[in-house]
């Protein structure tokens, strides 16, 4: 396969999952507004300030309100992470292998992206915000189940499920990490009692209120991390995850799991190993908010290692220190 078609397939997943993930992450937001009135920039700043996009928010925008928030995460296309900037760059890259994808996955995302860009779209946004995120999320999902029932499931599709995997272990990461600013916002704090509708709430917008109940009977804030960082049955779950990326990644290059002949499958499979041979004790006893942030990193690291090995293409930071 050539680099430039698994990049597109790649990157294709990984937006249109993220667009997805950006739908839950405002889906929390939204929830405990129900259950937590506060001053707006009190509940919509953390939104801003987990993405890591503060600076980008602020040149554009002045106030952290519901509508001006709303607006940059999801049909702001100078924001490249904006749901979108997503689906826009999904569907460019699933354009240019049209070819390699079924024809029922390039219909599904193309009428997603027509859809977005109607006036109508914005109206629902900031009138029934609810009802809208909710679409995206039923879009995405019917764009995954097309992957994995109109492709053959070899190189292409191992391709699509990696991108799709590493983009939904760091999303979940970041759904519990909005929940860790609004309302543990010290390391000290993480052991403190919380409301157990605001914890449902998170479980909701990961789609594992069910599942969780069926494993444990109360909503604790330990249990509730433990089974969105740790589970390995459940789909959404770091852990799973990361595991099934780990699967597509040694079939792909025809090496067993356990051995590594590519730095993408020695930096995943320690990342794996870390998940391993830790537990939540430990985990909140180190700082659940500190767990999350390293997490990101390494999943960031991750991508990188992935473009370079099959790609060919180069971190940016790499390219500014050997330009330095």
């Amino acid at each position: 396969m050539l680099s430039r078609v698994a990049n597109s397939i790649y990157w294709m997943c990984r937006y249109i999952e993220r667009a997805e993930n950006v739908a839950r992450f405002i889906d929390v937001n939204l929830n405990l507004l129900l259950d937590m009135p506060a001053d707006e920039k009190e509940q919509w700043s953390p939104l801003i300030m987990t993405t890591g996009d503060q600076e980008i928010y602020e040149k554009t925008e002045q106030n952290y309100t519901q509508e001006e928030v709303i607006w940059f995460l999801t049909f702001d296309r100078t924001y490249p992470n904006s749901i979108l900037s997503c689906v826009s760059a999904a569907r460019e890259n699933a354009r240019s292998i049209r070819e390699i994808i079924s024809s029922e996955m390039w219909e599904h995302l193309n009428n997603f992206y027509l859809e977005l860009i109607k006036e109508d779209a914005i109206k629902m946004a900031i009138h029934d915000p609810n009802r809208f995120f909710k679409i995206v999320k039923m879009r995405s999902h019917l764009l995954t189940g097309l992957l994995d029932s109109t492709m053959s499931h070899g190189e292409a599709w191992n391709f699509a499920r990696i991108g799709m995997m590493v983009e939904r272990a760091d999303k979940t990461s970041r759904i519990l990490d909005v929940k860790y600013f609004m309302l543990l916002p010290e390391a000290s704090l993480v052991n403190a009692p919380i409301d157990n509708i605001q914890w449902i709430s998170v479980l909701r917008s990961a789609s594992a209120f069910e599942m969780y109940r069926k494993e444990f009977h109360r909503i604790t804030p330990q249990n509730v991390a433990n089974f969105l960082i740790f589970n390995r049955l459940f789909p959404r779950s770091i852990y799973h995850c990361l595991s099934k990326a780990q699967v597509c990644l040694h079939r792909i290059t025809g090496s067993p799991i356990g051995a590594s002949t590519s730095p993408a499958e020695k930096r995943l499979g320690r990342l794996m190993a870390d998940l391993e041979y830790t537990d939540i004790h430990e985990v909140i006893d180190s700082g659940l908010h500190e767990f999350l942030d390293s997490l990101q990193t390494k999943l960031n690291l991750l991508g990188g290692d992935i473009g370079t090995t099959f790609f060919n293409i180069r971190p940016l930071t790499d390219t500014v220190k050997s330009e330095q």
